[in-house]
């Protein structure tokens, strides 16, 4: 822990709260979705060896109890071996249930399940597409189907002291609960050669932002984890003598997929979540062929799955977890030029999208121009108007002016027939 907290590198922003000497951190029980995986089984040995209680569920197709509790021997007392098939709902129920009946409680779940196929769009059938959804996304709303009833009930009596004398009895407060939930950058940007896999990703990422809005007021967190290319730590991968197919449903297509396995049969299949979709001859990319040399290339990355899981462990512990975490230099140079085209996508066009402010709605005139040519017909206008305004106000003058004349002269002509009048009367007498 000493050791771990001294190396900058694995430090979290101040910002979160990170555990640390003046913050240390109390013991929580984890339930690791997927730690037969690498990712996963390097989660549940920082959990364990930061003294945490853990859950670790491997895949019930592949796994079985006695290899899953191989994995890590020297914690029997804090580690529950579990499988679970994430795409099935009561099983997802019952590792919660043995997770609670077993430890007393649920702090963290972490799902590091994951299924995809590499190949072009059009060459992935209906069963591919379905199959991924059914266990990256599907699986992700089983879990929380399962678990966010036991996370918002949860809750934690303060006594008044802590409170103030004056606020009146103990109450309630919400515990809540906390998710990491392991996305790609895949679910940031598209790849080529994983686009259906990309596509599960989109969508648990668009479920999990969707969810915090709805959960926030009962203290329940997520993360998405967003791992790029990580260096497989084979140190940390037992033997695994067992051929089996990466992933059991595969056998309904034997003749489409082949798992991606290492060269030597008696280690652990890397990347046994992936599986290759023969490219048809007409397809327009050899996606697949590429995809498999950028996961050939694993060992040489800076990134470790281990030191990765140092930071996920931090990052179940503090206070303010961020919403997006991304892991590796891959991951973050990606995600960012993304950010940047569509930045700059939004500037180049946003002219046509502000409606009759923009002047781009009904004319199609699109372009900076429309501004320009709307104000010189108001100045136009605005002229027009104030040379009318002009023209009536010389015109009641000059009307008012001839009233004046004419009332002077109605005035001059009745002083006269006065006069006449006054004549004749004299000579009458």
């Amino acid at each position: 822990m000493a050791t771990m907290m001294q190396d900058s590198k694995l430090q979290l922003p101040a910002s979160c709260d990170p555990p640390g000497p003046n913050n240390p951190p109390g013991q929580v029980v984890w339930v690791v979705f997927g730690a037969s995986g690498h990712i996963g089984r390097s989660i549940v040995k920082a959990a364990l060896s930061h003294n945490d209680l853990v859950t670790a569920v491997g895949r019930q197709h592949e796994d079985t109890i006695p290899s899953v509790q191989s994995s890590f021997p020297s914690f029997p007392n804090h580690c529950l071996p579990l499988l679970c098939d994430v795409r099935i709902r009561f099983t997802v129920d019952a590792v919660l249930q043995q997770s609670i009946t077993h430890f007393g409680r649920v702090d963290i779940i972490a799902n590091c399940t994951g299924y995809g196929v590499i190949g072009a769009c059009e060459d992935q059938d209906d069963y591919d597409i379905r199959n991924q959804f059914e266990t990256n996304f599907f699986g992700t709303v089983n879990i929380l189907h399962a678990s966010l009833p036991y996370f918002r009930t949860r809750q934690l009596t303060f006594p008044s002291r802590f409170k103030g004398e004056d606020q009146g009895p103990e109450e309630p407060e919400p515990i809540g609960g906390r998710y990491l939930i392991f996305s790609s950058t895949s679910g940031a940007l598209g790849v080529p050669g994983l686009g259906p896999y990309s596509a599960t990703k989109h969508a648990v990422e668009g479920l999990i932002e969707s969810m915090l809005y709805e959960t926030h007021a009962f203290n329940i967190k997520a993360t998405l984890v967003e791992p790029g290319h990580l260096r497989r730590d084979h140190s940390d991968t037992p033997p695994s003598p067992d051929p089996a197919p990466a992933f059991a449903p595969q056998a309904a297509h034997p003749s489409h997929h082949q798992p991606l396995t290492s060269p030597s049969p008696t280690r652990t299949k890397p990347f046994t979540h992936f599986l290759i979709k023969h490219p048809h001859p007409s397809s327009p990319a050899n996606h697949a062929r590429r995809m498999v040399q950028w996961l050939g290339d694993g060992n040489r990355q800076p990134t470790s799955a281990a030191r990765s899981a140092e930071l996920v462990w931090l990052l179940g512990h503090c206070r303010f977890p961020p919403l997006r975490f991304l892991l590796g230099g891959f991951a973050v140079e990606s995600v960012r030029d993304r950010l940047r085209c569509v930045t700059e996508e939004i500037e180049d066009w946003k002219h046509l999208g502000f409606g009759e402010e923009g002047g781009g709605d009904e004319g199609g005139d699109g372009g900076g121009g429309v501004d320009v040519k709307e104000e010189e017909e108001e100045e136009e206008e605005e002229d027009v108007d104030e040379g009318e305004d002009e023209a009536v106000d010389n015109d009641d003058g000059g009307g008012e002016e001839g009233d004046a004349d004419g009332e002077s002269e109605d005035g001059d002509g009745d002083a006269e027939g006065e006069e006449e009048e006054m004549k004749g009367s004299k000579d009458a007498e």
